[in-house]
């Protein structure tokens, strides 16, 4: 159960309306529009690393769900392995990200990238060795893209379970 109370409908702007309307009033978005600068900033942001980028979309999703599975984030775990199936992100994949360095599914790339998660999740800055590799894979903009998605599903997972956002019906997460 949430920590505090959902927005209140009746005090939506056109605008937190419109955004809540687009993401199917997803719990994330209703308890974010207690700020509702914040919230469309946020959406501004979010849909920028989920489409306008060139970082693979396979390659984001996996960091991002892993992002989630190391910041203990359930809502963010499950509404991203969605995501990223839609995108190509296969069931193996998904269900491998708890331990991604035994499996055997993933690419070199995809392994990289991960490991840079890891990282930049659990320590103040990926060590030299970590950044060569994946920067020796990426375009220095998708190197940026990967580090910025892991940054922002960091922030989101964070918020998440400092509210503790109740998770959406399997039908309908998104984040």
């Amino acid at each position: 159960m949430a920590r505090i109370d959902y927005s209140d409908p009746a005090n939506y702007n056109d605008r937190t309306r419109e955004l809540l309307g687009k993401n199917r009033n997803a719990n994330i978005f209703r308890m974010m529009a207690h700020s509702p600068s914040y919230l469309s900033q946020y959406c501004r942001l979010g849909g920028a690393i989920r489409s306008r980028g060139e970082l693979d979309p396979i390659v984001r999703e996996l960091a991002i769900t892993r992002t989630g599975i190391l910041c203990e984030a359930p809502y963010e775990v499950v509404a991203h392995k969605r995501i990223g199936r839609g995108v190509g992100v296969t069931d193996e994949q998904n269900e491998a990200l708890e331990n991604w360095q035994a499996a055997t599914c993933f690419n070199e790339v995809q392994r990289a990238a991960l490991a840079f998660t890891d990282e930049i999740v659990k320590l103040p800055k990926p060590t030299d060795t970590t950044f060569k590799a994946i920067a020796s894979k990426l375009t220095p903009g998708a190197l940026v893209e990967l580090q910025l998605s892991v940054g922002f599903y960091i922030m989101t997972s964070k918020f998440l379970e400092t509210f503790a956002v109740d998770m959406q019906p399997v039908t309908e997460v998104v984040g």
